[in-house]
């Protein structure tokens, strides 16, 4: 019977410690639940389901003196922000909005968990941006378009009877980081997601996700009436197609009160629009605004917006939506990726943002990492976002980030926003990578204060989720400072771009050119390499992108020997042997970097592999792999690129670089399937 015993003890224990170290538990791994504060400490009058979260936290987490919640209608100044303030006995959270009072709550959860110092606090938070909001990229069918983590979260069969477990612990994660909106939808969005039974599947999730302060937005296909009613066409100066908007507002916002809006791709990679009737995209995004005013909804009108046409691919967004300023409604956004062309590991920012003076902007970031290696790369994205939000368009004068543009500082817009194509999948660790998990955390961080810096929210993360031991803190959130660095190194260094393997994206294929197809579907379209040298002439010489962007920049972008040398090949079509900053030539340069990319990952597997004492097994093994793949592609990289150039430059690889372990040949015959383009 004793042996009995403990077999039970044994398998009581197991699925705990399985559920405790397999990344469930993201970064809201809370100290032990007995000592949380009791009940009767937490003083509160409000007693709606959001305080009643907030309480719930308490009781469950904090093991500090008593809590005072207060709602304040005289701090609507700070929005859905909050005042922590130490008296004698307690502490005391105040906000306008209850809401403010649960993300004050896990404030000082986080203070506790990474273990600051809790006395004489007088704190001050206000939020950014308004509208903090998660894309998600997921298909009816339970797929999801550039995910990495497994199927969609959100259980369409299932739904509305049938509900998951997991809805709330997301909506729980991200209230934890002040996300409060999210687009459940692909942006190539099937028109069912307006049928009635889908919206009914809707409303249970924005019901659950409505007490964590979340309003849930849909993309629409701008097809939706002539597919689902039978209406001639969707031309928006139509009045059956504007009244039929009009109602289906109606019909949702009597399911949802709180519903946000639209996000909408048109007129974009085969996606139907305005323009398939003569119409402007100000014409279409209108008409859908017109529809939701009454109910403070909001459109947001992506600028992603490439069709065929011989214009350079990094000019169409602004030569479309510049002549339109002005020509919005005020709730409506215009959504415009963080670089001209799509999502790439870097580019520069792009132009659109600060050019439309009229017009209200946000930026779209992209968390999954469709372009970083999957969920098998280790790419902290903090100092990307940063990067972008902190770039001069010189718009306004020397000063004018883009944060400032989008965040109301510069431009006084009706309502902020800023939101990021969410890597979050079915996965028991939501995100494929342990380590992707961080770029979750830290989109909602920058979304909620873009003043925080990447090594401070990589702190932070790295506390709650793993351990607060200085001797894993330190090293590890050296490999994550400099991960995107690296990416760049090891896939496109010197502002190469989109030179991935066609469709998927996974691997690089830069002798891609699919004649017949679309041109700036193809890597040689972007990298133009040739005999003479390398790289896209952007300059008066070429496709004058340059003149997009406001001066001093023009000047500085457009002149060989000014450019940053992060974008010269953006900018210019370069010599093989024109001499770099540091004496290099060109050639040399770009080898040297190939090479200093794959050292960093294999740097980054020695310290790894010094961190096992100080975590689960468990993670360990899992990033211990993945490092691994991470390393074979940084060389798969470097001998398939610098062997393909190789055959334009004809110059030897310089001292330092690695012989290649790989032919040509065998690395063009390489023929992953991954998916398709879309």
């Amino acid at each position: 019977m004793p042996k009995l015993k403990a077999y039970i003890l044994i398998f009581l224990l197991i699925p705990f410690s399985i559920f405790a170290e397999d990344g469930s538990q993201l970064w809201l791994r809370f100290p032990n639940v007995k000592n949380g504060i009791s009940v009767d400490k937490i003083i509160s009058k409000g007693n709606n389901p959001t305080i009643e979260l907030a309480k719930k936290e308490l009781t469950s987490f904090w093991q500090g003196q008593i809590v005072e919640l207060r709602t304040n209608k005289a701090l609507k100044n700070l929005k859905d922000g909050y005042t922590i303030k130490s008296s004698r006995d307690k502490i005391i959270i105040s906000s306008s909005k209850e809401i403010g009072l649960l993300y004050g709550v896990y404030h000082i959860l986080r203070l506790q968990q990474t273990k600051q110092n809790l006395d004489n606090l007088n704190i001050t938070e206000k939020p950014s941006y308004d509208v903090r909001i998660l894309n998600h990229w997921d298909n009816l069918d339970g797929t999801i378009e550039r995910g990495y983590a497994g199927h969609s979260l959100w259980k369409w069969e299932d739904l509305p009877n049938k509900i998951s477990p997991r809805y709330a612990e997301y909506a729980r994660a991200n209230a934890s980081i002040g996300i409060n909106s999210v687009v459940l939808n692909n942006v190539n969005a099937s028109p069912n997601i307006l049928r009635k039974d889908y919206l009914e599947k809707v409303k249970v999730l924005a019901d659950i996700f409505r007490p964590y302060g979340i309003k849930v937005y849909l993309s629409v296909n701008f097809s939706s009436p002539k597919v689902l009613d039978g209406l001639e066409n969707s031309d928006p100066l139509n009045k059956n197609v504007q009244k039929w908007w009009k109602r289906k507002a109606s019909e949702i916002y009597k399911l949802i009160p709180d519903f946000g809006g639209f996000l909408v791709k048109a007129n974009s990679e085969g996606q139907p629009g305005p323009q398939d009737y003569g119409r402007t995209h100000a014409d279409g995004a209108n008409m859908l605004a017109d529809a939701l005013k009454p109910y403070q909804g909001i459109v947001m009108w992506r600028a992603f917006v490439y069709s065929p046409s011989k214009e350079d691919r990094a000019k169409q967004a602004y030569l479309e939506f510049v002549p339109l300023d002005g020509k919005f409604r005020d709730n409506v956004m215009i959504q415009i990726k963080n670089g001209p062309i799509d999502f790439q590991p870097r580019e520069p920012f792009t132009p659109l943002f600060g050019a439309l003076k009229k017009t209200s902007e946000m930026v779209e970031f992209q968390i999954t990492q469709e372009y970083l290696g999957f969920s098998n790369h280790l790419v902290y994205l903090a100092p990307l976002f940063k990067e972008t939000l902190e770039s001069d368009t010189y718009s306004f004068g020397k000063g004018s980030t883009i944060a400032k543009i989008t965040d109301g500082t510069l431009m006084k817009n009706k309502i902020t926003a800023i939101s990021a194509v969410a890597n979050i999948g079915k996965d028991t660790n939501w995100t494929g990578h342990h380590f992707a998990q961080a770029n979750w955390y830290a989109f909602g961080r920058l979304a909620w204060n873009h003043n925080l810096s990447s090594e401070q929210i990589a702190d932070e993360w790295l506390k709650m989720t793993f351990t607060d031991n200085q001797d894993f803190v330190k090293p590890v959130k050296g490999i994550m400072l400099s991960s995107r660095e690296t990416a760049v190194d090891y896939m496109m260094p010197l502002g190469l771009v989109h030179i991935f393997a066609s469709g998927h994206h996974y691997g690089p294929e830069p002798w891609g050119d699919y004649k017949g197809g679309r041109p700036d579907w193809s890597p040689v379209y972007y990298h133009k390499a040739d005999l003479a040298g390398l790289g896209f002439d952007r300059t008066k010489t070429g496709s004058n992108a340059v003149s997009q962007y406001f001066s001093p920049l023009e000047e500085i972008f457009g002149n060989i020997n000014s450019c940053p040398e992060a974008f010269l090949l953006f900018f210019h079509h370069v010599p093989w042997n024109f001499k770099m900053k540091n004496g290099n030539t060109m050639w040399n340069n770009l080898a040297l970097k190939y090479q200093a990319g794959i050292n960093q990952v294999r740097n980054y597997q020695k310290v790894w592999e010094t961190m096992k004492p100080y975590m689960d097994a468990q993670r360990f093994e899992a990033v211990k792999t993945k490092l691994d793949i991470q390393s074979k592609d940084a060389v798969w990289w470097k001998d398939a690129c610098l062997q393909y150039f190789q055959t334009f430059s004809k110059l030897p690889l310089p001292q330092g670089v690695e012989q290649p372990k790989r032919s040509l040949e065998e690395l063009q015959n390489i023929k992953l399937n991954l998916g398709h383009h879309n």
